[in-house]
C-alpha cells in the first residue's frame, strides 16, 4: 500500500516503534491479539489497529501540500479536513480558513471568495452542488481533493445500484459530512434514503408492509428524502450503503432487516427483484479498528481509554465497543487526564464533556485498554501513554516494555 509524506510530528517514539514491531511479526494483519505492554504495576493492551488510516494519511499529505504550494494566497478547507482537533488546529495555525463548519454552516460567504483562492475538499467528500459552486467561482474543487478513496467506493456503489432501479438506502449519521456526500451522489442517480440506526429502518419496513401511514413516513423522513421521492413507487427495490465509519455489525443488521421485509412481502423467490445484496461498504480501516477492538474485549482489563476528537464517528464507535464491557472514558488527548484522581471525558449519551473522580482503580497491576480512531495521531496517543506512566512507581521503561511483547509474539 502506498506510503504518505505526513509531519513527523505526528509520529511517536514508542507507539510507531510498537506498530513497527507488529507489522514485522505479522505482516498480512491476521492476529488480532492486543499489544501487551507489560510495565509491571501497569498493564496496558494497545488494539492491533488503531489510528491513522490510508484515506486520512492522504488527506493530510495533500493539505499540507496546498499551503507549501500556494505561499502569499489565501488557502481554505470546505470543512474540518477530518475530525481531529490536534490536526485541524495545525492547518490554521499555517493560515488555512474553514468555509463552513460540520454542519455545513457558513463561516465565509462564497462571494468572497476569488478565482486565485485554494479550496481543500476534506476527506469525506462534498456534494455536487458544493463542487459546482466552487467551479462557477472559477476555484477548480479538485485541485486539492482529499476525498478518501474507500467513500468515492461508496459512491460507485450508489451509481451501480441506480443502474440497477434500485432505491438506494443509505445508512448514516444525516448531518454527517460524508453521509451529505453520499446522499448527493446517491440522489443524482436513483431515488435515495437515509436511515440513521435500525429503529428507522423499521419504520421504513413499516411503510414497506403497510403498517405506517405515508403522512407518519413523510413526517419522519421528508429531510432525508431525494427529490421527487414517491414512497410507495421507490421502496419496491432497495439496495444498501452506508457511511463508512458506521459499525459494521449495524449496518449488516440493517441490510438483514430489508431483506427480510422484502422477503415477507414479495417472497423469497422474488428476494433479487426486490433487494440488491451489496457486499458490506466500510472502508478496510473502519473494519480493521472495529475487528481489533473486538480483539480487546476479550481481555480482562479493568478500564479503557479510547482516543480522538469528540465528533469522530469511528471513534465513538470504538467508545460503543468498549462500552459494552469496561468502564470507557472517551478522551481528545492527554490533557484530559487532570490527574490520578480525576479525568475529564466526552459522554456519547449526553453530548457533554463531564468529569469523573477515582476513575484509576488501586489494584496492581492495573490493566488498561488504549485505543484510538482513524483520525487521531499516534503521537497523541503516546502522550496519553506516558501521562499515564506518570500515575505509578517503578515501573519498567517503552523500551523494557517493547522487549517483553517481542519476547512473545
Amino acid at each position: 500500500m502506498k506510503s504518505f509524506n505526513i509531519p513527523e510530528f505526528y509520529r511517536s517514539p514508542v507507539i510507531s516503534r510498537l506498530k513497527t514491531l507488529r507489522k514485522a511479526k505479522d505482516p498480512k494483519k491476521k492476529d488480532l491479539r492486543p499489544s501487551l505492554l507489560d510495565f509491571g504495576p501497569l498493564q496496558v493492551y494497545i488494539a492491533r489497529h488503531f489510528g491513522f488510516c490510508y484515506g486520512v494519511e492522504n488527506a493530510i499529505e495533500i493539505s499540507f501540500r496546498a499551503v507549501e504550494e500556494n505561499p502569499g494566497k489565501r488557502v481554505f478547507l470546505l470543512s474540518q479536513m477530518i475530525h481531529n482537533p490536534e490536526v485541524n488546529n495545525d492547518l490554521t495555525s499555517r493560515g488555512v480558513q474553514f468555509l463552513m463548519d460540520t454542519s455545513g454552516k457558513q463561516l465565509v460567504p462564497w462571494e468572497e471568495l476569488k478565482p486565485d483562492d485554494t479550496v481543500i475538499i476534506p476527506a469525506f467528500g462534498t456534494t455536487i452542488a458544493i463542487e459546482e459552486k466552487l467551479r462557477t467561482l472559477g476555484i477548480d474543487p479538485l485541485k486539492y481533493n482529499t476525498t478518501c478513496p474507500f467513500v468515492e467506493r461508496v459512491w460507485n456503489k450508489a451509481g451501480k445500484l441506480g443502474e440497477g432501479e434500485y432505491t438506494i438506502i443509505i445508512h448514516g449519521k444525516p448531518q454527517h459530512e460524508e453521509t451529505r456526500a453520499t446522499f448527493s451522489r446517491s440522489a443524482a442517480r436513483a431515488p435515495a434514503l437515509v436511515v440513521n440506526d435500525m429503529e428507522e429502518a423499521q419504520l421504513v419496513g413499516e411503510f414497506m408492509l403497510g403498517q405506517l401511514p405515508p403522512e407518519k413516513f413523510l413526517e419522519r423522513f421528508s429531510s432525508r428524502l431525494s427529490p421527487g421521492f414517491d414512497p410507495a413507487r421507490d421502496l419496491q427495490r432497495v439496495g444498501v450503503i452506508n457511511q463508512t465509519t458506521m459499525l459494521a455489525s449495524d449496518t449488516q443488521a440493517i441490510a438483514d432487516f430489508f431483506r427480510q421485509v422484502m422477503s415477507k412481502k414479495y417472497g423469497e423467490e422474488n428476494i433479487p427483484a426486490h433487494f440488491a445484496d451489496t457486499r458490506d461498504t466500510l472502508c478496510y480501516a473502519t473494519n480493521e479498528n472495529q475487528d481489533a477492538t473486538y480483539g480487546l474485549l476479550e481481555t480482562g482489563a479493568d478500564l479503557a481509554l479510547v482516543v480522538g476528537g469528540y465528533n469522530s464517528s469511528n471513534t465513538s464507535h470504538l467508545v460503543e465497543l468498549c462500552e459494552r464491557k469496561f468502564p470507557t472514558y472517551f478522551i481528545k488527548d492527554e490533557s484530559e487526564l487532570l490527574s490520578q484522581v480525576r479525568i475529564r471525558h466526552f459522554d456519547l449519551h449526553t453530548h457533554s464533556l463531564k468529569e469523573t473522580a477515582q476513575w484509576l482503580p488501586a489494584k496492581r497491576p492495573l490493566k488498561v485498554i488504549l485505543t484510538s480512531g482513524a483520525s487521531c495521531p499516534d503521537s497523541i496517543v503516546d502522550k496519553v501513554l506516558q501521562r499515564l506512566l506518570g500515575y505509578f512507581e517503578n515501573v519498567a521503561t517503552p523500551e523494557q516494555a517493547l522487549e517483553r511483547l517481542a519476547a512473545v509474539l
